[in-house]
């Protein structure tokens, strides 16, 4: 069982929208290929597992903003934690889905 999720949403500031979307795939590819567990929503991204490795890509996406060109970063981030484990995405949301 995982001990946390967090979401987290990063808003690089380029001058277009074209480019904001190509750093933001470059993140979920990242994201992609830490294999961890995580799902895309339309405005944030949530991962769930061990504390220490989430918010290490948090940290790398930040990076991986400023090297793919943007100015700066913003990233509004949630965690969720309990050493004992916390409830799956799949466990979260479930009930709600289509």
């Amino acid at each position: 069982m995982h001990n946390s999720s967090i979401s987290f949403q990063v808003l690089p500031k380029v001058r277009s929208d074209k480019k904001l979307i190509e750093i933001v795939d470059k993140v979920i590819e990242m994201i992609r290929k830490s294999g961890v567990n995580y799902e895309v929503g339309p405005m944030e991204t949530t991962m769930e597992g061990d504390l220490e490795t989430l918010m290490e890509i948090v940290k790398k996406a930040q990076y991986l903003c400023i090297k793919s060109g943007a100015k700066n970063v913003f990233t509004n981030v949630k965690i969720i934690y309990n050493p004992k484990g916390v409830l799956t995405i799949e466990q979260k949301t479930k009930k709600h889905r289509r």
